[in-house]
């Protein structure tokens, strides 16, 4: 997979509680990717990017909510969530040591 691609599959970590118990209990990491991502190519672009096995790979959508600003209707914007299984033994640390 070309390096550009992956920069362009996986958006950010998606750092929420949800996403923490869910890392904590079934070994997952949560990405938001782009909505034109595959699970194949965001099963690459981790295993790429991090240097872990990746067992399997679960999308979502989110759509955007309809809120108010000012009066005015206006809408958030949607995303897409990939929900990613680590192999037993891998996991991904973002910090890398920033607590030190």
């Amino acid at each position: 997979m070309n390096k550009e691609r992956i920069y362009q599959v996986l958006r950010s970590p998606h750092v929420s509680e949800k996403a923490s118990v869910v890392g904590d209990a079934a070994n997952q990491v949560i990405f938001k990717v782009a909505g034109d991502a595959s699970k194949h190519e965001i099963a690459e672009a981790v295993a790429a990017l991090f240097d872990v096995k990746v067992e399997s790979v679960t999308t979502l959508n989110n759509k955007p909510k309809q809120k108010r600003f000012r009066g005015q209707p206006g809408a958030r914007s949607g995303f897409k969530k990939a929900y990613v299984t680590l192999a037993d033994g891998d996991e991904i640390d973002f910090l890398d040591g920033a607590a030190q």
